[in-house]
């Protein structure tokens, strides 16, 4: 059985498929090699939004996680944030016929295009789950159910395991450990849980939304940067800190990950479908 994974970064989705024997393939717009950490199947680099999906023709199950960082950021208390989701609001409510130059639901949109456009190539139907986080529902509807942090639209089974799960619990990041330069990014790594993916990694809870080494315990500021976090940016001087960084993407990456259980669970249940 084939599985096609939308979106698919370091492949949580298809790491599960792949141990339950289906054979993958990946699309994402740039191959995520860190270290150890890459995606292992067949990956195919091309924008999700340039795909027809009738070349997904003979695929038995589509998976995707569109990016959740923006529909993250406007759940933020930033005037910023909350400027653009009044925006987004005003937008997809008012018919304006101005074009919006950034479309909240552009890619989340794409997923369920390239579905309809696999089952009317196939004949048939192509069942596809997609996952994002809370804060998505205010924009793409309710999700069909959750699994800890990670929220599910499409055709998720109606029977689901009841668990809860944080997004790479306990998850400690070591660049030089993984062969990227630099220091290290370490994270309890919970995705959107009420709060938000930019708190983790652009570490903001420190105080210091540049700074993505955690503060010591009692050592939190709210603009002054204390002597404790000084000594601790200067221990991190050769590791990047820009959003943009290896390290920050690689942390990002890992965040996103898909947990194998519940990657496993989805391709049990279509693997004994007829």
């Amino acid at each position: 059985m084939l599985c096609v994974d939308l979106f698919a970064g370091l492949g949580g989705w298809t790491d599960g498929f792949l141990a339950e024997g289906w054979d993958c393939i990946g699309f994402d717009i740039e191959r995520h090699v860190y270290g150890s950490h890459r995606y292992h199947a067949q990956l195919v680099l091309q924008d999700v939004l340039t795909i027809h999906g009738s070349q997904f023709r003979d695929a038995d199950m589509i998976v995707a996680s569109p990016p959740c960082q923006a529909y993250s950021y406007i759940a933020m208390p930033w005037t910023a944030a909350k400027t653009e989701a009044a925006w987004q609001r005003w937008f997809r409510d008012s018919g304006s016929p101005f074009a919006d130059p950034f479309r909240l639901n552009d890619l989340f949109d794409a997923c369920f295009r390239i579905q309809r456009e696999a089952c009317a190539a196939a004949g048939r139907h192509i069942p596809m789950v997609v996952e994002n986080v809370k804060g998505a529902q205010p924009w793409v509807g309710r999700a069909a159910w959750h699994f800890g942090s990670f929220y599910l639209w499409g055709d998720v089974p109606a029977v689901m395991p009841i668990l809860s799960h944080r997004k790479v619990p306990g998850f400690n990041f070591h660049a030089h450990e993984k062969g990227i330069a630099g220091g290290s990014f370490q994270s309890a790594a919970v995705k959107n849980t009420g709060g938000s993916w930019f708190n983790v990694v652009h570490n903001t809870e420190s105080g210091c939304a540049n700074n993505p080494v955690s503060v010591p315990a009692g050592n939190k500021t709210t603009g002054h940067v204390n002597k404790a976090l000084d000594e601790r940016r200067r221990d991190a001087t050769t590791r990047p800190t820009g959003s943009g960084s290896t390290a920050r993407k690689a942390a990002s990456a890992m965040i996103a990950k898909i947990p194998e259980d519940l990657s496993r669970y989805i391709a049990r249940y279509y693997a004994r479908k007829p």
